[in-house]
């Protein structure tokens, strides 16, 4: 009897094993059909992309594929919301540790441009297909998301102008849209490996847009 029990707990303990690494390589598989499909979407766009393009291109049939995904609308979902999930999540934390404006700005512009090369297929998505992809409605979030990290870049910058650190006649609203764009648009040529790191590049950025914002030393209200 004690050997039964015993082999029925041990066939028990194999049966969730096998259980698990199923369940792990699903997830391992679902992940490469995303960097495969990701891929795809950067370089050909999301809607010259098919799910036969994707499965050839990850080695399964597409109807392996939709095991995973119901759509390839689904692939974008999931790698345009790992994106701006993430993003606000580091925005937020970001205005939360730095109350000084200027520190805030240009964390904020670093937290930007280092996403562009995890994030390049999410980004390149939304400066391409925004249009297209806003009449469905499985992507009615992106305009809220979208606002939300408007509303925490525009209030560090009005909270500059307000404590006399930015100048006071900056429409802060363009000026985040200037800012968005400007380092949205390196995604399309800026290479990791090449002659800047990401470091540099938003070092090199913020030379240049941080003197149009804020004021100098001497340009600043004293406040006694």
């Amino acid at each position: 009897m004690a050997a039964t029990k015993r082999q029925a707990g041990s066939s028990a303990t194999r049966t969730e094993a096998r259980a698990a690494e199923s369940k792990q390589s699903s997830s391992q598989r679902r992940q490469a059909l995303v960097e495969v499909a990701a891929e795809l979407f950067a370089e050909s766009g999301f809607r010259a992309t098919t799910v036969r393009q994707i499965g050839e291109a990850a080695g399964v049939f597409s109807g392996s594929l939709y095991h995973h995904f119901d759509s390839k609308e689904a692939i974008a979902d999931e790698i345009l919301s790992t994106y701006l999930d993430g993003i606000v999540r580091e925005y937020k934390s970001i205005v939360k540790e730095h109350t000084d404006p200027g520190t805030a700005l240009r964390e904020l512009v670093r937290a930007a441009f280092a996403s562009l090369e995890p994030h390049r297929a999410a980004i390149t998505i939304l400066q391409n297909e925004r249009s297209y992809l806003a009449e469905l409605p499985r992507f009615a979030y992106l305009t809220k998301v979208e606002n939300e990290v408007r509303r925490i870049w525009v209030k560090v910058l009005d909270t500059g102008i307000a404590q006399g650190s930015f100048h006071k006649d900056l429409d802060t609203k363009l000026t985040y849209q200037f800012l968005r764009d400007a380092i949205w648009v390196a995604v399309r040529w800026f290479a990791p490996s090449g002659r800047l790191s990401v470091d540099q590049l938003a070092d090199q950025y913020l030379k240049l847009v941080m003197r149009g914002i804020e004021l100098d030393s001497d340009e600043a209200p004293r406040l006694w």
